[in-house]
């Protein structure tokens, strides 16, 4: 009998969505990820291999956590407008399109960012 616990599902399920979505110089990939203490975005250049921009909130800031999603979606667009990029490909790393994911992909259309 094998155990499957939620890490090993996500894993599976980011996988899945990682073999359509690839990040290119032109649209790099917006990636999310979301833990107990906060959430991480970057913007990753997949053919390059690197990482163009990067916004987080980890705890101990203001606001609920979808409004400081929200925020690190903002801080991530804004950093992309100094780069120059504005059209993107979104991978919600395997969580649900909801809540604190949702709202980072709206902080970045707010900011700009066009998916």
């Amino acid at each position: 009998m094998s155990l499957v616990n939620k890490k090993t599902s996500r894993k599976r399920r980011h996988a899945r969505v990682r073999s359509e979505i690839r990040g290119t110089s032109e649209r790099p990939r917006i990636s999310v990820h979301r833990s107990n203490k906060g959430v991480r975005v970057q913007l990753i250049d997949d053919d390059k291999g690197i990482t163009i921009a990067s916004a987080s909130y980890i705890g101990g800031k203001k606001g609920t956590p979808s409004e400081q999603a929200k925020r690190a979606g903002l801080d991530l667009a804004k950093e992309a407008k100094k780069k120059g990029v504005e059209k993107v490909v979104f991978d919600r790393g395997g969580f649900v399109y909801h809540g604190q994911v949702k709202m980072v992909a709206e902080g970045a259309r707010e900011g700009g960012l066009e998916f």
